[in-house]
């Protein structure tokens, strides 16, 4: 049941929603109750059953920049969709409307929701392509809001707000409540300084003192999302967009008039429905920030979400986020089947990379791995290959044909040797479910396996992709039977010569 009844309609107002909800408190585990299964290069899961509608089948979300006026600042916004009721997304730390929904994650979330809604976002004053202002109080943050909802045309909305973006939208549901239909918070807080958080000046000093002096080196990923700390391409990418959302000196004006900010008064005036999602070992904002929301909102509904990244840069997240969000506001889930196809899964994975990294330093190893994807992307548009993505120093591949994929590892291996690297591949053939730009299914699970118990410069096969290659002229050593962790029964195992 949502909390709408049919959904909250794009020019609804409070006075057409139905009586709240009461609380309700949940815990979500990542696609409970579905079985998991592997769609990335090691730790992406996505539920068997495919019910996140493919992303809805590999759709693309565009939606031109524009900007809405207030007073004499310029606030950029885009508009995705045009889904028969409206969710404003008002962002944490840092925002750029082009170049955050780029990112896979944040583009994954656009495109769950755009199914559903029509999705504004927006760049916080100060950031982005928005226009640099000195004040930055949380009133004229609200007012940001309801300029960019004027131009867009949107009477009332869901108001979604991520981490330091919460505080603003807990102030604008209780300012506005006729254009606030539905209140989402995400992994938020009321005060940082005052109960439950009781951050010290001191804390804060010290966060502020590594944050700035690493600012646009990707430090956000650094401190807010474990997960991805040890991931090179990834960090460049955050960095990139970190130097392109703000200075140094507006991040820091930003964390200091949020460290003033105590909005816990406000929580019993709310009247929208609101939903509250933490993560359970959110790292940088207490869990117990979340549940605090849930007490003191009336009838707010808790859910609380596994991991400890407070990022949110998995789509596994994201499609967490997202059912959430659409049952809360429409009552229901999509559960569409997603496109299924025959392929050679290819996984590769550089041999000791950690000890390559130290005895190189960042700066020569970055160069080293911009030349090895190099090389893995000239190749795979050799031999026809499809890339998935990349994690760290490995990368997942699809092909149409596994004699194809055998030959392409093989001239990676020799093409690679230069860079003074090593690589270890594994290859599997078998159905896999295409959910976005992402696969997932057993094959990719197999696969993985495969290329985890491969050695130094070995090309590792299923037997079942060695039988699909009868009269190729590929030759292959028999390294015979092995049990792969999560795989039922034994698998024959060959290394392509």
């Amino acid at each position: 049941m949502s909390a709408f009844g049919t959904g909250a309609g794009r020019h609804s107002t409070s006075a057409n929603n139905p009586q709240r909800m009461s609380a309700t408190t949940k815990r979500c585990t990542l696609g409970s109750p579905q079985r998991l299964l592997y769609a990335g290069f090691g730790t992406t899961l996505l539920p068997a059953d495919g019910k996140h509608d493919a992303a809805a089948k590999g759709m693309t979300v565009e939606g031109p920049i524009k900007y809405a006026r207030i007073g004499d600042a310029y606030i950029a916004y885009r508009v995705f969709g045009d889904g028969p009721r409206d969710i404003v997304l008002v962002p944490g730390t840092i925002s750029h409307v082009e170049l955050l929904w780029e990112m896979p994650s944040y583009e994954h979330l656009l495109k769950r929701l755009t199914v559903f809604a029509r999705v504004i976002t927006f760049d916080k004053r100060g950031q982005g392509l928005s226009d640099p202002v000195a004040e930055q109080s949380l009133e004229e943050r609200v007012g940001d809001v309801r300029a960019v909802m004027d131009a867009a045309g949107s009477e009332s909305a869901t108001i979604y707000g991520w981490s330091e973006g919460g505080p603003m939208c807990l102030m604008f549901a209780a300012t506005y409540p006729a254009r606030a239909s539905a209140l989402v918070l995400f992994g938020t807080f009321a005060s940082m300084k005052s109960e439950p958080w009781m951050m010290t000046r001191e804390a804060l000093d010290k966060f502020l003192a590594r944050l700035i002096a690493h600012w646009g080196e990707g430090i956000l990923v650094r401190l807010n999302a474990p997960s991805r700390r040890e991931d090179p391409v990834f960090l460049q990418w955050f960095a990139r967009i970190e130097r392109a959302a703000a200075s140094p000196g507006s991040v820091r004006a930003l964390m200091e008039a949020n460290y003033e900010i105590d909005v816990r008064h406000l929580l019993p005036t709310i009247q929208a429905p609101t939903l509250i999602l933490h993560r359970a070992g959110d790292k940088l904002v207490p869990v117990n920030m979340g549940r605090y929301l849930a007490e003191h909102i009336p009838g707010a509904k808790y859910v609380e979400i596994p991991g400890t990244d407070h990022l949110v840069l998995d789509q596994e997240t994201q499609d967490l986020i997202a059912d959430e969000i659409e049952e809360f506001i429409t009552g229901t889930h999509r559960l569409l089947e997603p496109d299924r196809v025959l392929a050679t899964i290819m996984f590769t994975d550089i041999v000791r990379s950690t000890e390559r990294a130290v005895e190189l330093g960042d700066a020569r190893w970055n160069e080293v791995l911009s030349n090895y994807y190099a090389v893995l992307r000239k190749e795979l548009t050799a031999f026809r290959g499809h890339e998935v993505n990349t994690t760290g120093d490995g990368l997942l591949a699809t092909f149409d044909g596994p004699a194809r994929a055998m030959r392409c590892a093989r001239s990676v291996r020799e093409k690679i040797q230069p860079l003074g690297l090593q690589v270890r591949t594994g290859l599997h053939t078998g159905e896999c479910e295409l959910i976005g730009g992402n696969v997932g299914g057993i094959a990719v699970h197999i696969a993985a396996r495969v290329a985890a118990i491969a050695g130094a410069d070995e090309v590792m096969v299923s037997s079942t992709t060695k039988d699909l290659v009868a009269g190729s002229g590929l030759q292959f050593v028999d390294r015979g039977a092995y049990n792969l962790k999560g795989v039922p029964g034994e698998w024959r195992l060959f290394v392509v010569q």
